[in-house]
Parts: C-alpha cells; structure tokens; sequence
C-alpha cells in the first residue's frame, strides 16, 4: 500500500507539471497542483476512480510484468499512449524523434525519404521524396507498408515501426508492401542514405512554357521557388506564358512556406473574394485561430498556371492548390488530395523531449475544409502508362493521319519527300513527354489551350 501511495503522489506531481506546460503553452494561468481537474461545463471529469485505476496499472505492471520495467520506460508509454490516442497525426516526440524531426524541416535527415501515417494498423504511404531510396525503388503513394525486414508492421507502435526504418547510412531492410491492383504483397529491399531533400526543381517544358516541382515543404522552399521562376522567364525572354506547378506527392511540411508560396502566385491588389485570406485555422483555444492573408504581387503577371495534385499531395500542397482554385488562379489536375488538413503544433516538454499536437483544422478562403476531404482536381486525371503495342496507339498522342487509317488509299506522292514512320512519331517530344509522364503531358496541353484561349485564339 505504501507503494502504492508512492506511486500516487508522483503521479499527482506529474498531473500538477503537465497542467504547468499546458498552461504556460497557452498563455494561462497555471492552476495549483490541488486544483481538481474539470470538464468545459465545470463539472469534474477525472475522479479518484480515474486516478486509482492509472496508478494501479502502473503498479500491477511493476509487480508482476514478466521482465522489470523501469519508471523512465512506463513515463515515456504512458505519455506516448495518451498522445498517441488522440489522432493519428498527434505524438510523443522522444529524444530520438524530436532530433529527426528538427533535420527534416531543415532539409536532411538519414532514412529511406518516406512519408508515412498509421492505418488499419499498418502504415499508409503518404508519399515517397523525389530522389530517395522509396521513391527510386518505386514505392507509390497509397502502399500499405506490412512489413519491416520480416515483421509485421501491426505488432508495432509507430515510434517502432518508423525507428526500423530508420538506421546508418548504407545499411539494408526490405519493405513489403501491399498496393492495390497487385494480387500478392510486393517486397523492396532498400539501402539507407543521409537524405538531401532538394524540395524545388525546374525546367521549360516548352517554347514559353514552364515546370516547377516542389517535393516538400521547408525553409528555403520559398525562395527557391521565387529563384526558379525567374530564370525560367529569363530563358523564355523575360516572360512566362505558363507554367506548371507540380505537387503531386509532396507530403507537406512548413505552414509559413506554403502561405509565401501562394502568396508568389495572387496579386493582392485585384482580390475583392474572401477578405483576401490565404489559409485560416480553427481550433478548441484562441491561440489556435490563425487567418494568412495575400498581401503580394503575382509573379507570373497573369499568366495561366496549372497544378498537378493526387493522393500523396497532402497538408501544406492543399494549402496552396486549394488557395489557387479558390481563386480562379490555377486549373487543378489530377486525382484527389490526400485530406490531412489539421494543424500540428509541436510543444517542448523539456530540452529533448516534445508532444506534437493537432491543434486547429485548416480552411481554403472560401472555408472550405481540407481534414478527411482534401482538394477535387478541376479536371480529374489518373495516372498511367503508355505502353504502345501497334500503330493505333499513337492516335492517343498524335493528331490521326490519313496514312494511318485502315485501308487508305496510297497516292502518288509522299508526304515531305518521305513515308512519315512508326519510329520517327515515337521521337516527338510529346510523344516521350507522354511516355515518361502521361499526367504533365495532358497538364501541358492543358495549360496550351488556356493560354491561346486568354489570345481569343479557339
């Protein structure tokens, strides 16, 4: 019993220093460590039962758990098991976590570049990051991750799960994975790497037409995107007819990047809709309210955009696509978003030590919600191969000729001198374009259409 009382009294202490952070986080008033804790209507919401049944367990696991179990190690489970219920994005960040956490803002972190959420007890891919071991291998957005070097996902937490992945550089694990389509789970063996995430690249797609990808999120992002676009319009003669921007599986990453981002693409002067709001949260305190407003100019100088998404665009990506669509800025392309629009707020616990909170759920101007639903494409387009197996398949890309109809009728002349062959169309640039990626070859059409439509051209 005395045991028993011991643990009781640390568990009150632990209750009084946790209250302490969560007040001092907010901007409270601490309350004392003798202050009963209450629900929103006043009434109480956790008795001596409550109270009896944690320190019970706690002591039950100590007594009689087959191995000895120390009281850093049930802290750290017990703290992880609060957090941990509470969403699936919300956790306890140990020391380990809360360093990787901090590189991959920064840029670089050691690991597989995977993106990754629990579901259905296993892990969901979110995306893999351009130029990773993940994404080289050709891990997809959507895969269910099972297994990790032979065990199963669904016996582990998710700290657990995402510290197997982790590990020194050039070691080897294999995933397998399961991905919808395939009739048997998919196995990858994989070798680690010290990850540099180069979150913006660029290139002319065409005469005047422009690509930017952006992969994540992070602290330079912003500029670098600013960076891009202006040595595409150098290269185009100093302006732009369009341009491509390309989130598709970009998992996210910092909220004050993705509103600088938008913000590169609205002229705020000519916005009369939505007070002019970029993104907006919501949440339970006032200090979860936060509205970004546009208070730029538009780099492009009006010229038609075109934003890829699918299901491995998620968070900071809807921030921007949604903001766009909103205002007629962009034409939307491609598959639905993934729908993770909560807000995250990390909070220290101690030097080492943090939680990381679903604090708010974003709005795009309009107010609509991102969480569960994310961003529908303007155009919905599916992803996929060209594989050509005869002539016919070429009408997917090029304009049908008269030759290459059933049963046509020769002539006496050929058309520039010469037959016009299978292989010269497989060299065309829209051809390989199409090939390579079918999604950016239909964007760039699109975005073609939407300039010669802006010069009354039909």
């Amino acid at each position: 019993m005395n045991h028993f009382r011991k643990m009781l009294s640390v568990f009150l202490i632990l209750s009084a220093c946790l209250l302490n952070v969560s007040a001092q986080s907010a901007g409270l008033s601490a309350p004392s460590a003798s202050t009963t804790a209450t629900d929103n209507n006043g009434k109480s919401s956790l008795s001596d039962e409550d109270v009896a049944r944690f320190t019970n367990t706690i002591v039950l696991i100590k007594d009689f758990y087959v191995e000895k179990v120390g009281d850093d190690k049930l802290l750290d489970n017990a703290v992880r098991g609060m957090v941990s219920g509470l969403d699936p994005h919300s956790e306890y960040l140990d020391k380990e976590a809360y360093k990787t956490l901090m590189m991959s803002t920064s840029g670089e972190f050691g690991g597989l570049g995977i993106e990754v959420t629990p579901q259905y007890g296993v892990l969901r891919v979110i995306s893999p990051i351009d130029d990773t071991p993940a994404s080289r291998a050709g891990i997809k957005a959507g895969d269910f991750v099972v297994a990790i070097s032979g065990k199963l996902v669904s016996e582990m937490t998710m700290d657990e799960a995402v510290d197997n992945m982790r590990g020194p550089k050039g070691s080897e694990l294999t995933l397998t994975v399961i991905r919808k389509g395939e009739k048997s789970p998919l196995v990858f063996k994989l070798t680690r790497e010290i990850i540099h995430i180069q979150s913006v690249k660029s290139k002319m797609l065409d005469d005047g037409f422009g690509y930017v990808r952006i992969s994540q999120f992070q602290d330079p992002t912003a500029s670098a995107v600013t960076k891009a676009i202006e040595d595409l319009k150098k290269q185009a003669g100093g302006h732009l007819k369009g341009l491509i921007l390309d989130l598709r599986n970009n998992p996210g990453g910092l909220l004050d990047m993705a509103v600088q981002i938008a913000n590169t693409f609205l002229d705020s002067s000519k916005i009369t809709q939505f007070n002019k709001t970029i993104v907006y949260t919501e949440g339970r305190i006032p200090e979860a309210q936060y509205t970004a407003k546009a208070t730029g100019k538009d780099i492009l100088d009006g010229a038609p955009i075109v934003t890829l998404i699918n299901g491995g665009s998620a968070s900071a990506s809807e921030i921007v696509a949604g903001a766009l669509q909103d205002y007629k800025r962009s034409i939307i392309v491609g598959s639905p978003s993934f729908g993770k629009g909560s807000v995250q707020t990390v909070i220290p616990l101690d030097k080492t030590h943090a939680i990381k909170l679903t604090t708010a759920l974003y709005h795009t101007p309009s107010g609509r919600v991102i969480q569960n639903l994310g961003i529908m494409p303007d155009i919905f387009l599916e992803d996929f191969q060209i594989t050509p197996q005869k002539e016919d398949d070429l009408a997917l890309i090029e304009p049908l000729k008269e030759y290459q109809l059933k049963n046509h009728l020769p002539g006496t002349a050929k058309p520039s001198g010469k037959n016009v062959t299978e292989d010269q169309l497989l060299k065309t640039a829209d051809y390989l374009l199409a090939k390579e990626d079918y999604q950016l070859f239909s964007a760039l059409k699109i975005l073609q259409a939407v300039y010669l439509r802006n010069l009354g051209i039909n």
